[in-house]
């Protein structure tokens, strides 16, 4: 990806911009009166150190004019120039969202999945680095947020500690509650009364979704028809699947209960939104969720100072001309 200057460049001392330029000009004109000289010493005695002809003046002249280049960057980088340049950054907002229903108590995934998604989701909040914010979301048959997006990621981890298990599970109110954090008011769907909100862009924002997938059907909820507003809004759902195919079975208010991971759900759910579903049958695949899991990357614009850059490029010149120095004429004159 090309990075291009944004704004004009600035220099935070100027009078040393002025005086390298003064110098590399005061140094040009020596070097002019100095082959002047030695030229009329050539022709006074009719010996030339370098010959004569278009290559001899190459030869001539090129190691000194990539020593004058490096002077003056070399005096142009103590001015300290700076330009605004698009850095590239990770996702800005991450918004880790949590099945928090009876079935993620389920031991298919030791020591259960709920235990399972915590710390595979402290890891990833740990391994994000400051550029990224975090929220946490919470849901069983409705949705919680425990945490808006910030920078405090320790905040984060706390969070996800205190995550516990109850209800039911409604994946609708999962993705509209994390559009809500993201977006900073509630979201709805749309109805025959009510058109579908305008949620603007948010191309750097992801969701991280951690569930077996297992939904709970009831009045006003439509799993696609809210990723679809996810995906209107340029939001990435990323899913990630607690448990097993086989399932198992747990105890609720004295039932036995048979619960086993919907991947056909989680899949679509990704799909719609252009993100991906990463299976989690057991601790070892969590525990590489943060480099499988493909964060959004975004431009922000930042000042950088270009010192380093330009001291880097004068001494290359000047390894540049000491070398063609050393092959044409055998040593650094």
């Amino acid at each position: 990806m090309a990075i291009e200057a944004q704004a004009p460049m600035t220099i935070m001392y100027p009078l040393i911009a002025v005086a390298a330029a003064l110098v590399t000009v005061v140094a040009v004109v020596a070097y002019v009166r100095v082959q002047r000289q030695r030229a009329q010493r050539v022709r006074a005695t009719g010996y030339g150190l370098y010959g004569t002809g278009r290559r001899a003046a190459t030869r001539r002249h090129a190691p000194y004019a990539l020593f004058l280049a490096a002077l003056l960057l070399l005096l142009f980088a103590l001015a300290r120039p700076q330009a605004e340049l698009p850095i590239p950054h990770l996702s800005s907002t991450v918004v880790l969202v949590f099945d928090v229903s009876n079935s993620m108590a389920a031991a298919d995934v030791a020591p259960s999945r709920l235990a399972a998604a915590q710390a595979a989701a402290t890891d990833f909040v740990q391994a994000q680095p400051d550029t990224v914010d975090v929220g946490v979301v919470i849901f069983g048959q409705g949705g919680l947020i425990t945490l808006p997006p910030s920078a405090r990621h320790d905040a984060a981890v706390y969070a996800i500690s205190r995550l516990t298990t109850s209800g039911g599970t409604s994946l609708t109110q999962a993705i509209l509650t994390a559009l809500g954090a993201i977006v900073g008011r509630p979201v709805a769907l749309p109805t025959d009364e009510t058109p579908a909100p305008d949620l603007g862009y948010w191309g750097s924002a992801t969701i991280v979704l951690f569930s077996d997938g297992q939904d709970t059907p009831g009045p006003g909820t439509d799993v696609a028809s809210a990723a679809q507003l996810a995906a209107d809004a340029g939001v990435h759902i990323e899913t990630v699947g607690i448990g097993t195919a086989e399932g198992t079975t747990i105890e609720v208010d004295g039932y036995q209960v048979a619960t086993a991971l919907d991947e056909q759900t989680l899949t679509g759910i990704a799909a719609i939104t252009g993100g991906s579903y990463h299976p989690a049958a057991d601790s070892a695949s969590l525990h590489d969720l943060s480099d499988s899991i493909d964060l959004r990357v975004s431009t922000h614009p930042e000042q950088v100072e270009l010192t380093a850059l330009l001291a880097g490029a004068a001494l290359l010149l000047l390894l540049a001309g000491a070398l063609l120095m050393i092959r044409w004429h055998g040593r650094i004159v």
